[in-house]
Parts: C-alpha cells; sequence; structure tokens
C-alpha cells in the first residue's frame, strides 16, 4: 500500500493489526517520552533519564557528578590548609604583615596527599605557600565549574533522548510527486517536477 498525500489535509488511516499489507503487523504502541517532562524531571540528577527508561545511562551520571563533588570537596580542604598557613604571615587587624615576618619566615602548614588519605606538617615560606593556595583554589574552581557542566549536559541529553524516542522511524514516511509549473523570473512558465515529503 503506497500512500500519496497532497499539501491539503488528508484524513489519517486506521490500520487493523491484522492488516497484513505492509508487510507486517502493527505492534502494541512503544513507549514515547515528552520532551517537557524529561527536561523538567532531568533537574533531578538522573530523573531525566529514568523517565526516559534509560537507566543504563545513571551509573556514568552518577560516577561523573559525584567524581565532581568528591574533587571540589579534596581541592576545598587543600586549599583551607594553605589560606590559613597564609594567615599565619598577616596580622589580620591591620591586613599587613605580622611583626617579625619576612620573606625567609616559614610558618608551619598541613599538606594532605592526593585522595586525603595521610598528611603531613611542613614548613614553607610566605611564597610558597601562597602558590598553592591559589593553585587549590584555581583547581576547586575547575571542579566546581566541571560539574555544573556534567549536570547540565544530563538535562539536554535527557531532553534530547525524549525527543529521539518520539522521533516517527517507521514506514509510513510517504513522498508526493507530481508536475509543477516553474515560472521564477521567466517570461513563460516552464514544466517541473515537484518533490514533497510528509514525515509525522
Amino acid at each position: 500500500m503506497v500512500l500519496v498525500k497532497s499539501e491539503a489535509q488528508v484524513p489519517s488511516l486506521q490500520i487493523s493489526k491484522s492488516d497484513t499489507s505492509l508487510g507486517e503487523s502493527v505492534g502494541p504502541h512503544r513507549f514515547l517520552p515528552t520532551p517537557k517532562i524529561a527536561t523538567k524531571l532531568a533537574l533531578i540528577p538522573g530523573g531525566g533519564q529514568i523517565y526516559n527508561r534509560d537507566y543504563w545511562k545513571l551509573p556514568i551520571i552518577y560516577l561523573s557528578l559525584g567524581g565532581g563533588l568528591f574533587a571540589y570537596h579534596l581541592n576545598t580542604l587543600k586549599y583551607k590548609d594553605f589560606l590559613a598557613a597564609y594567615k599565619l604571615f598577616y596580622n589580620l587587624n591591620t591586613g599587613k604583615l605580622a611583626e617579625g615576618v619576612t620573606a625567609d619566615t616559614k610558618m608551619p602548614v598541613r599538606v594532605r596527599n592526593v585522595l586525603n588519605t595521610a598528611s603531613r606538617v611542613d614548613s614553607a615560606s610566605i611564597d610558597q605557600i601562597q602558590r598553592q593556595k591559589n593553585y587549590w583554589r584555581r583547581y576547586r574552581n575547575v571542579a566546581l565549574l566541571t560539574t555544573g557542566v556534567i549536570y547540565t549536559l544530563s538535562i539536554i541529553e535527557a531532553n534530547v533522548a525524549a525527543h529521539l524516542k518520539s522521533f516517527d522511524i517507521s514506514d509510513d514516511l510517504t513522498l508526493n510527486v507530481s508536475p509543477k509549473l516553474v515560472h521564477p523570473g521567466l517570461p513563460s512558465p516552464s514544466p517541473g517536477l515537484r518533490l514533497v515529503f510528509n514525515l509525522h
């Protein structure tokens, strides 16, 4: 059966489950998510993927968000350690260097390992502590920004997946072929061919 549709509205045809003229029987309706609902539920991490029934994506989302938050937590701890040591060089009331502090003066600072499973106390100068303080602050901000990007991408992914699941990929993609007279800028009409795809 070939369906030919013109540009005017044509009533849709109902195909029964027993109709085999298309080569196969029409099964029950598959789940078609609504993109707006998927986007709203995606505000809860993984909610949009659960709504779309893409359960296999949940570990990826949760591990990515968890890793970003864990990196933010570790970098914050290290930043605060060096910030506390940096403040020891200053008189917090006046904002100037404390009495007796020089460029060679060293203060104790807590230094943690990569995963914060162990730490030690070292002595460092004001320049060394300032560099490390700025270093961990920068990576703390990067971890927070990365987590925000992952969260945003999970929302976008849920919306796109809902759109793709509701996109019609059935065999009912009809083509209408009809003659057409074309005369843009010509003194007389010339024959032509018009191809119209009807995608629903």
